[in-house]
């Protein structure tokens, strides 16, 4: 049969129809308007604008505008998953120097950091193994669907308490509290604007809904970058300030071991234990960001965790040295406090005012990683089976929103809510980064994954590690309780 059409080879994914002459020009202006959608919809074609308006649903059509996905390069996920690390616990390190003494807590800053790398790698074998794409998922296939919805409230918990934590601590740090001056106080005196609730109302609104509204973990690799030159910076300054009080001799003699002498000094030890631990937890965000990983596999990953531990052990290792060694005896459990009185040297206002102020804006930048796999986890929780949240834009924004309400009023309005954080971050965060990698690599060696002695051995002391610590830290958050 003769036609109308001659083919054309296709450079790119549009489709075009042209006619070898003008004999039918209505039947041109007719087909003008064709575009090319999936085959279960009208046969493939919609015949005008209206009708492609009203029927293509733009969340489940990526190919009409060509793919949408991007990967991450390998600096891109090392930031993201250091800055997952490396949140407002970096501020407590100088005080388990203090209880610990410089020698232990310099080993243990690395053993349990090398310990933390461990487990990641096991992670991310086994994730592999089971086809996972999140933390929940291999929990599920390794232990059960008890287990998942389990190791789904540990995240919510954790991510959520450490969110409304971020947000009190910039709530203290820029209008005041019992224990700190405000930022805003200092500069302009008390009225309207050194309001708590009201500071982080815009804080929300101008800094953190855009960034926790994007819905892909490789689009916050900048900010992420940003938040560890922050923290970098916070080393830099301390390490400074240390020396230049050394070289004026006003710096005390630091301790190098342990105090046993009271039972108040060992109990002490029994609430920094727990600090130690759970400062290299970042599980949860190990599966997010190995999927948006470019050429992504195990091995290639864990060339990420490696250099992520490495950075992490340094920025830790440096914090917690030179905060005890600047404020010795006097090191606050919260190293920031100490940043709100004269340092005793030079230019000491305005170094208190950069530390101050650069910690509020690490914790924006880390705010919306932990905000990441929270979503995540939340929408796996409740719409189980349902498309993944980077194909539909509407339930993204409306968790994002949701959980960002939850958190502003979990922050501002909840008496007490960081004594009950104490506790379950004792428990959750242990449970997420030694607990179930343990348990799932145990479970799995049993029908497909191959562990060695060496390999078994590990996942046995971390699942005892994990136990011990867990007892340790709620008995420790009982002890602060009644000495208070």
């Amino acid at each position: 049969m003769a036609s109308n059409y001659t083919p054309l080879s296709l450079d790119n994914t549009s489709v075009e129809l042209h006619i070898e002459d003008n004999k039918n020009a209505n039947f041109e202006s007719r087909i003008s308007s064709l575009a090319l959608l999936p085959s279960d919809q009208e046969n493939g074609y919609v015949k005008d604008e209206s009708d492609l308006e009203n029927d293509i649903d733009f969340d489940n059509l990526p190919l009409i505008f060509g793919e949408k996905k991007s990967e991450s390069g390998f600096y891109g996920a090392v930031f993201n998953l250091t800055t997952t690390i490396v949140g407002a616990g970096i501020m407590a390190l100088p005080a388990t120097m203090k209880v610990l003494g410089l020698v232990l807590g310099f080993v243990l800053i690395i053993l349990i950091g090398i310990l933390s790398e461990i487990s990641v790698e096991i992670l991310v074998r086994c994730s592999v193994h089971c086809k996972a794409k999140s933390y929940g998922e291999v929990v599920e296939a390794a232990l059960g669907r008890t287990a998942k919805i389990l190791s789904e409230i540990c995240i919510i918990v954790n991510n959520g308490g450490i969110m409304v934590v971020y947000l009190i601590i910039m709530g203290d740090v820029l209008s005041g509290s019992l224990r700190h001056i405000g930022v805003f106080d200092q500069w302009l005196g008390h009225g309207f604007w050194d309001h708590r609730k009201l500071l982080i109302l815009i804080i929300m609104i101008v800094f953190l809904s855009p960034l926790c509204a994007l819905d892909r973990i490789d689009s916050l690799s900048s900010t992420s970058a940003a938040s560890v030159v922050l923290a970098v910076l916070f080393v830099v300054i301390a390490f400074i300030v240390a020396f230049i009080k050394l070289m004026e001799g006003t710096d005390e003699s630091p301790r190098m071991a342990p105090d046993f002498g009271s039972s108040k000094a060992i109990l002490d030890l029994l609430v920094v234990i727990p600090i130690m631990t759970n400062a290299y937890v970042c599980h949860f965000n190990v599966q997010p960001i190995y999927n948006e990983l470019e050429g992504r596999s195990p091995e290639k990953m864990n060339r990420v965790s490696r250099m992520t531990t490495a950075i992490c052990v340094l920025v830790y290792a440096s914090t917690a040295v030179a905060g005890y060694l600047l404020f010795g005896k006097s090191t606050e459990s919260d190293v920031l406090t100490n940043f709100d009185r004269d340092l005793g040297i030079p230019l000491s206002t305005a170094i208190n005012y950069v530390v101050r102020i650069g910690y509020v804006f690490h914790l924006v930048l880390v705010f919306p990683v932990m905000h990441f796999s929270l979503r995540q986890t939340m929408d796996s929780l409740f719409f189980a089976g349902s498309p993944p949240l980077t194909e539909s834009r509407k339930r993204c924004l409306g968790w994002t929103f949701v959980l960002l309400g939850l958190t502003y009023f979990g922050s501002t309005t909840v008496p007490n809510i960081w004594t009950a954080f104490k506790f379950t971050g004792a428990t959750t965060a242990v449970s997420l980064g030694f607990t179930f990698p343990s348990l799932i690599a145990l479970r799995l060696s049993k029908g497909g994954i191959y562990l060695n002695e060496r390999e078994k051995f590990i996942c046995w002391f971390m699942l005892i590690l994990a136990v011990i610590v867990s007892i340790v830290g709620v008995i420790g958050n009982i002890y602060t309780l009644n000495s208070q």
